[in-house]
């Protein structure tokens, strides 16, 4: 009767360790990363005694971030407020939503920030007025959380990742923006970052964060548009004429086409010399951009080039006789205007001597 009863719990400890191992295995084949994140299913009991799955999705990395005017306007107004003509750098906090996966910042404010240039690792943030200002915009929107920050960078320094554990407190995965408020090129001046863990393969070293770069782009809804067109309307050079204007953007226009014709005929090389696959989507947009060009071999093309580009030439030839015409008759107005007023001044003593001698 004993040899029995503990066979039978030998059993019943076996068939007990079978299910932690089967359990143990499922849970890691059901950990899996998605697009939209990561899924893991912990394990809890019920009020009965039995086991369940609870599945705890994570905060996902975007796939894309639109940053809209409103925002790009806040930050320079709070760099030449407080660091203009400085190698200091202002921080704030973006407000937004996530939709599909895509971040959109539509609003932000700036926080009070300080840190030591020489040592990059002291910085201060001033953490009260931040949830002042959140908790008022929550007041105004609340559909419009806090989806990460931003700084005038020009680019990554030491106290971010410290500056961006500090924003997983109102958001699971902050963003990092970097605007460039002074920029020298071409393309957009903001860049996209999120915090993510990098895992060694061997498993020698601890996980530690990263910055990855992540797609942005600037966007508008119908309404941010009509207002940046009527800013715009005011912000003009005036010792830069319209013309000038037309033909500094054609210039620059052809060059960024001579540069996209260039990576065209570099990409085709390496597809002739069979170090690229071919793309037959590329080939096909290649195909439809080259079909759109006209064909200038045919006679009436041609003529009709021609035609256009004699009009156009007569229009210019026939503004610049008009202008000349006005110059020249305001010149022969501004020469009458100074003799009149020329003999009226050598006029004038002469008459007051005769009066004096009557």
């Amino acid at each position: 009767r004993f040899g029995g009863g503990s066979l039978l719990k030998r059993r019943e400890s076996e068939a007990q360790e079978r299910r932690g191992e089967r359990e143990r295995e499922t849970r890691q084949k059901t950990r899996q990363k998605t697009r939209r994140g990561e899924r893991e299913i912990r394990w809890g009991k019920n009020t009965d005694g039995s086991r369940e799955e609870r599945t705890k999705i994570t905060m996902p990395v975007p796939d894309q971030v639109i940053v809209h005017p409103l925002v790009l306007l806040s930050v320079v107004d709070n760099y030449n407020r407080v660091a203009q003509n400085t190698r200091k750098r202002v921080v704030g906090v973006l407000l937004g939503e996530v939709k599909r996966g895509v971040v959109h910042v539509t609003n932000s404010y700036a926080v009070p920030f300080e840190e030591d240039e020489s040592q990059g690792a002291i910085w201060f943030m001033d953490y009260t007025y931040h949830e002042n200002m959140y908790a008022m915009f929550r007041k105004i929107n609340a559909r419009e959380v806090v989806v990460g920050w931003y700084s005038t960078g020009p680019r990554l320094r030491e106290a971010d990742l410290e500056i961006n554990q500090l924003m997983t407190k109102y958001c699971k995965q902050p963003l990092l923006v970097i605007v460039d408020v002074k920029p020298r090129g071409d393309g957009i001046p903001i860049k996209a970052y999120c915090a993510v863990d990098e895992v060694k393969e061997d498993g020698t070293e601890r996980a530690k964060k990263i910055f990855v770069h992540i797609g942005s782009e600037v966007g508008a809804h119908e309404a941010e548009e009509i207002g940046v067109e009527h800013l715009l309307r005011d912000v003009k050079d005036a010792t830069i004429s319209t013309l000038s204007t037309e033909v500094s953007n054609r210039l620059s226009a052809l060059g960024d086409l001579s540069k996209y014709l260039e990576d065209i005929r570099c990409y085709m090389g390496l597809v002739l010399e069979g170090k690229l696959p071919i793309n037959h989507e590329i080939m096909y947009n290649l195909q439809e951009a080259f079909n759109l060009m006209p064909n200038l071999n045919v006679e009436e093309v041609d003529k009709a080039f021609a035609v256009k580009t004699n009009d156009m030439m007569m229009a210019m030839y026939i503004a610049s006789l008009v202008r000349s015409v006005i110059a020249l008759h305001n010149l022969i107005n501004n020469k009458e205007g100074r003799m009149a007023t020329a003999k009226g001044k050598v006029a004038e003593p002469a008459k007051k001597a005769g009066e004096a001698k009557a």
